[in-house]
């Protein structure tokens, strides 16, 4: 059974590619490309060496055969992605704004994403989980994924194994309180908890960051907080560690933010499972996050660590 695991939504994106084109709109998308934040993160994990196994549910329907297909080839174990049959697969839509943002418009709770329930969870395939990855945007899928989460991480926590959560708030799904809710059992019962800045300050409704932080690690042993292009900083009991990120826009331009912070967490992950040191869990997320970003979809960058390797040597050629 796999080592690494997450639960969740699992979708097709479709984007607009240029930037400041509204959805309310006519206009050009690009697409469809694997999504979902537990689908790329188990992807990342998996392109990372990682032993990864995934539990969600798709449509039988062209847009679940790439998802499925892509997971597969990239080593995932998909024996627990279920085909619902009487529902398409979800999709998001997104909008790149001129500040920076996004507009997600998610097809989700009424599509198969949405039908995960406690049902599908195995607890044969969870007993030799190592980790069990949960993200915040499952937990708003539907209440019946949310129960399925739960169920998993039941069975994790009870085989000796960790949760990890990135709490990856979307407020178009449920609001922010009620993602406060949702978010607080499984904080309680994280080892790993990875946000964002704004999210740590949501989640806690404290304005000041570092009290955030400290009131989020009263949760947790370890705390990873994404700063995007200021790297990352870590906290544990007896840590508070700055990890510079690896500026890879120095020679790579930047195409796609959507992905980067699955793509951290999975390579922290993956170092986190095998004992590596906190700098070096962190440094491997931020080249992973920092690289993501280089191709359009949240699943094409060449998450490797041969290719990290090549970058940073481009990076020293440089100076």
């Amino acid at each position: 059974m796999p080592e690494i695991v997450s639960i969740g939504e699992v979708l097709v994106e479709i984007m607009r590619p240029e930037v400041g084109v509204p959805l309310d709109q006519p206009g050009e998308f690009k697409g469809p490309f694997p999504s979902g934040a537990p689908a790329n993160y188990i992807n990342a994990v998996a392109k990372l060496g990682g032993d990864a196994g995934f539990i969600g549910v798709l449509g039988p329907d062209e847009f679940g055969d790439l998802v499925e297909r892509r997971l597969r080839e990239n080593g995932v174990d998909v024996s627990q992605l279920i085909r619902r049959p009487g529902y398409t697969t979800g999709c998001a839509f997104v909008a790149y704004q001129v500040d920076g943002s996004r507009r997600f418009l998610f097809h989700m709770r009424h599509a198969a994403a949405g039908t995960l329930s406690p049902e599908d969870v195995s607890h044969e395939f969870l007993r030799d989980t190592k980790l069990l990855h949960i993200t915040g945007s499952a937990l708003a899928a539907s209440d019946s994924c949310r129960k399925a989460c739960q169920k998993a991480i039941g069975i994790v926590k009870d085989c000796g194994g960790k949760i990890s959560f990135d709490p990856n708030v979307r407020p178009e799904l449920l609001g922010i309180e009620k993602t406060r809710e949702i978010c607080s059992s499984v904080m309680q019962a994280s080892d790993l908890i990875l946000p964002s800045g704004e999210e740590a300050c949501m989640l806690t409704g404290l304005d000041d960051l570092e009290e955030a932080c400290q009131k989020l690690l009263e949760s947790c042993s370890v705390l990873a907080l994404k700063l995007g292009t200021d790297g990352s900083r870590i906290y544990s009991q007896s840590v508070r560690l700055d990890v510079p990120p690896l500026p890879i826009e120095r020679i790579l331009p930047e195409v796609d933010p959507t992905g980067a912070g699955d793509a951290f967490g999975a390579a922290f992950c993956v170092a986190f499972i095998e004992g590596k040191p906190l700098k070096e869990c962190a440094e491997l997320g931020n080249a992973a996050g920092a690289l993501c970003i280089t191709g359009l979809g949240p699943m094409e960058a060449p998450l490797t660590l041969e290719r990290f390797a090549q970058l940073r040597e481009q990076l020293n050629t440089l100076g």
